[in-house]
């Protein structure tokens, strides 16, 4: 059962013809009114795209073969910090990776303005079952990840959800799963890092032998050096998820039922909940087992089935339910929808023909649609569309959920706990001890008429500074260079800083985060996919 999709009135009226019959109009119009077309063309280079790296990274694994060219890549990486260092005019360095392909909505001005460094480290070097750790380069992604430990009996504590999502990203800013109110965040599954420095040096870090620089790292955004391989706890993998679905129908039995399953001395693997109304929501507790009772199997990855948020929308109708998922098919079942955005993208895509037409090829590469965005588009979703994960202290979920309902009023709206210890770093928790945090993800057009992109989220940043909590620093920020200082504990972070040189050699955190840093025209994208239209015309 799918509930009816509210129509938002931030979205563009549909025009069948353009206004203007030149060329930039003409591509325009079509990424805006004709989007879907222009996504169905994506999907098979999507599916290529993913196929070549998925071939390639099984090939170099089975060789042995990453851990000797990671010398060399590291190498390279360590000549071309040096040469900055004589050339570099004082810029700062940042990695040449485009700002298209990372999984932040914006496109990274500020790589514009500085010395790009090439890095080329995609690849897992080593699975250690001895140590039950493995190593890995900071472009690997998740996908990749879990596909090849999966076969191995392994997995990671922590799998972020989204396929593309890459360790680098994960640990130089956050990565969370339904998990963490056990382990943590993903920096805290972390053993050690390796990093190319200001002055190109090599060093490796652990709690052990360099603990402020490992404490340093997460969060920093590559403003203290060039990560190069990390090192992560692994442990023994099971079959299936058992997923109870637990509806509930009030704000109140929402945020008791969610609190009670996250706070229980036997608290199940996974917690997550999804909220459909200010009074609707599902809470789900999962447990890692070995074996499926009969008719209750439920392959949710499979390319035909329903996206997931739809799928557990109608347990409103059928009340309470358990079923048993594949464990990678669970880690992964946000990753076919893209969480809830693609029903924007492709309306009609979770339309029981089009998933068994064209649903193995769902979903598009973020990536891809970044690079195809036109300026009206990008500037609709800049203006009219929000995309944030808030980090709120447990007891100030309910307020929370109020505030974004009265503010945006976007829904599902994704819940999923996370421990936060008490260790030195970026993120510190406010009473020097464990407490139980909860992500709350936003991700939608708002349905509010008085939404202001910049006044609205000023507006939820400052609830969130006030109850002590934090901003995934991927989604845009609006703060201020103090209060995002008030926000991040910058004590260690400016020592390590001071010490390892990083100033006028890597910016500082905030001149990377913040919205004006990241958003600016896409004159240079634009006069590409002019250029590759003006080919397809001819």
């Amino acid at each position: 059962m799918a509930e009816k999709e509210v129509k938002s009135s931030s979205s563009p009226k549909f025009e069948l013809l353009p206004e203007k019959w030149d060329m930039e109009s003409i591509i325009e119009h079509v990424i805006i009114h004709y989007r879907f077309i222009f996504v169905m063309f994506l999907l098979p280079v999507s599916l290529v795209y993913d196929l070549y790296f998925y071939t390639r990274s099984k090939i170099v694994f089975a060789m042995s073969s990453a851990p000797t060219k990671h010398k060399e890549k590291v190498a390279n990486i360590q000549k071309q910090v040096r040469e900055y260092q004589t050339n570099g005019e004082g810029k700062g360095m940042c990695t040449a990776r485009p700002g298209w392909q990372t999984i932040s909505p914006q496109n990274m001005e500020y790589k514009n303005k500085m010395y790009p460094i090439n890095i080329n480290l995609v690849d897992i070097l080593e699975i250690n079952p001895d140590r039950r750790t493995v190593q890995c380069e900071p472009l690997v992604t998740m996908g990749q990840l879990t596909a090849t430990l999966d076969h191995l009996g392994w997995t990671i504590p922590i799998v972020p959800e989204l396929d593309d999502l890459t360790i680098g990203g994960l640990v130089m800013g956050t990565g969370i799963e339904t998990s963490s109110h056990r382990f943590g965040l993903f920096q805290h599954i972390c053993k050690s890092y390796e990093l190319v420095l200001a002055d190109g040096s090599v060093v490796e870090c652990s709690p052990y032998t360099d603990p402020e620089l490992f404490y340093s790292v997460p969060w920093s955004y590559g403003t203290l050096g060039f990560l190069t391989s990390v090192e992560i706890e692994i442990i023994p993998s099971r079959r299936f998820v058992r997923l109870d679905y637990t509806p509930v129908y009030s704000l109140e039995q929402m945020v008791e039922t969610f609190e009670r399953e996250v706070e229980r001395s036997d608290s199940a693997n996974f917690v997550e909940c999804l909220v459909y109304s200010r009074e609707k929501a599902v809470v789900m507790t999962g447990n890692l087992v070995d074996c499926c009772e009969p008719g209750k199997l439920n392959e949710i990855g499979k390319w035909y089935k329903p996206w997931f948020f739809k799928h557990v929308q109608g347990f409103f109708e059928t009340g309470p339910r358990t079923e048993y998922i594949p464990l990678r098919q669970y880690y992964h079942r946000h990753s076919r929808s893209i969480f809830w955005e693609l029903q924007d993208i492709i309306p009609f895509g979770n339309n029981v023909v089009f998933r068994y037409l064209f649903g193995w090829l769902v979903p598009p590469k973020v990536s891809l649609l970044k690079l195809t965005q036109g300026k009206t588009l990008k500037r609709l979703y800049e203006t009219k569309h929000m995309i944030q994960d808030m980090l709120v202290p447990l007891p100030d979920l309910k307020a929370s959920i109020e505030l974004f309902h009265r503010e945006v009023e976007i829904y599902p709206i994704w819940l999923c706990p996370f421990r936060l210890s008490a260790q030195a770093g970026m993120l510190s928790s406010p009473s020097n001890r464990d407490e139980m945090f909860v992500d709350v993800g936003v991700y939608g057009v708002p349905k509010t008429d008085r939404f202001e992109a910049e006044k609205t989220t000023r507006k939820i940043e400052e609830f969130v500074r006030n109850v002590s909590g934090f901003q995934m620093m991927y989604a845009d920020s609006y703060m201020t260079r103090d209060e995002f200082r008030a926000m991040f504990d910058h004590t260690l972070y400016d020592r390590v800083r001071e010490k390892l040189g990083c100033k006028g050699n890597f910016p500082e955190v905030y001149d990377k985060v913040n919205k004006k840093a990241r958003s600016g025209p896409l004159k240079d994208l634009q006069k590409k996919i002019k250029k590759k239209f003006e080919k397809l015309v001819d």
